[in-house]
């Protein structure tokens, strides 16, 4: 090892390694650079694969439900039908002698995202009803509401990317458990903004048209309201969504036939 003086310091000058030694180290050094950068171009190609891996096509479809709304029986059917130009209506209907319940959703595609665009929502038990009309204009980025409203709840809401109504969502978890996707969302629905976290909590056996599947459990619990929706593989919608409020269920929606 030379010692080579420079101005104000003394550095010592880098030892010459023999041409043969250098021949018997480079073929070693070389397959194992080469085996690191193969190894960090397979994860990225994996990373962008995954990145870029296209949403589930919406498709149309109707599920036929049995559903149990306070205590009542009735027939429920959920509905997706295009409205064309990347536009689709989602309908849920539930009805007996005793009440009518009524919710659509008007949305869209677009860049890999749902957005709601408008929604009706009507009900009516015994002789009381509600009509309620929702407003998403994404020009201006903001939602209003109109109908049988409290003043607090018209709006406007300031509409944030990725934004849905209550309704979409139900679509939205079985896009997403199918992506690998987190089930979180920012709900947009009558006139307020509420953040909505879904855990999966294990799988369980579920029966649809008298055939029985393992469906994933998926839950959203907000102390004293819980939803639960029973994801099936291959279903377009939850096999089965409950709603409980203050320990009790409030609305049971089970899954006859999807066709």
């Amino acid at each position: 090892m030379k010692t080579v003086m420079t101005k104000g310091s003394t550095r010592l000058a880098p030892r010459r390694v023999p041409a043969d030694r250098v021949a018997a180290q480079t073929p070693a050094r070389r397959d194992s650079r080469v085996g690191l950068m193969g190894m960090l171009g397979l994860l990225a190609a994996a990373t962008l694969a995954l990145a870029s891996t296209p949403a589930a096509a919406v498709e149309p479809f109707t599920a036929d439900y049995r559903a149990s709304y306070m205590g009542m029986q009735a027939d429920g059917q959920m509905k997706l039908v295009s409205a064309g130009d990347n536009r689709w209506r989602y309908s849920l209907d539930i009805s007996n002698a005793l009440a009518n319940l009524s919710q659509v959703t008007v949305f869209e595609e677009r860049g890999g995202l749902w957005r709601p665009l408008s929604s009706q929502d009507s009900s009516k038990v015994l002789i009381k009803k509600q009509d309620k009309s929702a407003s998403y204009d994404w020009s201006r980025g903001v939602a209003n509401w109109t109908g049988d409203v409290k003043p607090d709840r018209a709006g406007p809401i300031k509409l944030q990317a990725g934004d849905m109504d209550a309704l979409l969502i139900n679509l939205a978890l079985v896009r997403d458990l199918e992506a690998g996707r987190p089930l979180e969302y920012r709900m947009v629905d009558n006139g307020r903004v509420k953040q909505m976290s879904y855990t999966v909590q294990g799988t369980e056996a579920i029966t649809v048209g008298g055939k029985s599947h393992q469906a994933t459990k998926l839950v959203n619990d907000e102390g004293d309201k819980q939803t639960i929706a029973w994801v099936v593989e291959g279903m377009p919608v939850p096999a089965r969504i409950l709603q409980r409020e203050d320990g009790e269920d409030a609305l049971d929606l089970r899954v006859q036939a999807v066709h």
